[in-house]
């Protein structure tokens, strides 16, 4: 599984003209969930992203979670995060897993993240979605679970 985590003071997304999900302070998350990938996956995910300290402090120290916050996460699906583009200029999208297992995960990953205490807000899978976002740092990591 691989996240792209993107602290925002707003982000939200649409699909087909229609806003699906809308954030203020929190993370903006796009998410590819790779063929190897399981619940347990999604699961340890959600905990490193609920607990992810790089939100400020009071003395202004990357020291806070979300959760600690008291921001909300925006989840994503974007399986071409997966691409290879080691070859050609045609990007391979094999090392992606296919809708059947990557939509399930995705769901378990927002289940968890909601369980850690966080408010998700939602893309629509599969969707070609339009996302818009206020990066506040800019702060954006790469996870690979």
């Amino acid at each position: 599984m691989r996240l792209v985590v993107q602290r925002v003071s707003s982000a939200w997304v649409e699909a087909d003209g229609h806003e699906l999900g809308r954030i203020g302070p929190g993370l903006l998350v796009l998410v590819a969930v790779a063929p190897q990938d399981t619940s347990e996956t999604a699961t340890s995910a959600a905990k490193k992203l609920a607990d992810l300290r790089i939100f400020a402090d009071a003395d202004a120290k990357m020291n806070l979670s979300v959760k600690q916050a008291a921001g909300s996460v925006l989840l994503v699906s974007q399986f071409t995060l997966l691409a290879d583009t080691s070859r050609g200029r045609r990007p391979s999208f094999v090392r992606a897993a296919p809708p059947e297992i990557a939509e399930p995960l995705i769901q378990i990953l927002a289940a968890r993240i909601r369980d850690e205490g966080v408010e998700v807000e939602e893309g629509r899978f599969g969707a070609n979605m339009k996302v818009g976002l206020v990066n506040d740092g800019p702060v954006t990591l790469i996870l690979d679970e």
